[in-house]
């Protein structure tokens, strides 16, 4: 079941700011597990008037009971007026203008962790059989998510690039696991655009397209759903360092 969740949240009178910031940043961490789980779908923000705190949200559970032990839990539930309004499909809704066979669930995607890596200085192989090869280094980095987090491991990981992208680096999550990451996707944009990515300035992700499909493997138990996942990642170019988002298709 889908529910519109509206959220009116006031901080009471006297409350210190640091006991604010606590609250929002376990707030983020709760939602960022009710993403993980399938039950937060989308969040929105309209507009409020000076002062007020307003946010509507996409929610999935089994049943409304369910959807109000997820809210009941939130760290600002206390400080919140929150409206539950149960959805049901529309016959002219987009998504089921087209027809899928009987019994195949809806696609999700979760987020998986952000990766932000720093570049080393680019080889250029020149043109190839397989077009213009540049291999650019990953010099280091750190990635986050909301199960695993870690570094990135220098000297093993680089983007081998041709019109093609084909990105492999290792990850070491803070519990000491080693990941091995394949991406291999397409980067593309206006020539203009290219340039000025090539030349170091920063370009805004919008302005180009930088997608890729993801094998992740690993030889820990623990994390042995990476290695029977399937993963998509969003990426952009900075001056000196790229950014990877990578969720799981669910």
């Amino acid at each position: 079941m889908e529910f519109l969740v509206e959220f009116n949240m006031t901080v009471p009178p006297g409350i210190p700011d640091a006991e604010v910031r606590d609250k929002e940043q376990a707030e983020a961490a709760a939602a960022a597990e009710l993403v993980r789980r399938g039950h937060l779908v989308r969040l929105w923000k309209p507009s409020a008037a000076p002062g007020e705190v307003r946010i509507v949200g996409l929610y999935r559970a089994d049943s409304e009971e369910q959807l109000d032990g997820f809210l009941g839990d939130l760290p600002l539930n206390s400080w919140m007026e929150i409206t539950v309004t149960p959805l049901q499909r529309h016959p002219n809704d987009p998504v089921r203008m087209w027809t899928l066979p009987p019994g195949l669930p809806s696609p999700q995607i979760i987020a998986v962790y952000r990766l932000e890596a720093q570049l080393g200085d680019p080889v250029e192989l020149g043109e190839t059989a397989a077009g213009h090869r540049r291999i650019v280094p990953l010099s280091g980095g750190e990635f986050i998510g909301p199960q695993i987090s870690g570094s990135l491991i220098p000297g093993t990981s680089a983007d081998w690039q041709t019109v093609l992208v084909d990105v492999r680096y290792v990850l070491q999550t803070d519990s000491g696991a080693n990941l091995y990451v394949e991406s291999h996707g397409i980067r593309h944009g206006s020539a203009e655009v290219l340039a000025r990515i090539s030349r170091g300035e920063d370009v805004d992700a919008s302005e180009y397209t930088f997608r890729t499909s993801t094998q992740i493997t690993t030889a820990s138990g623990e994390l042995d759903w990476l290695n029977k996942g399937v993963f998509v990642s969003v990426a952009g170019r900075q001056p000196g360092g790229v950014i990877y988002e990578t969720y799981l298709l669910a």
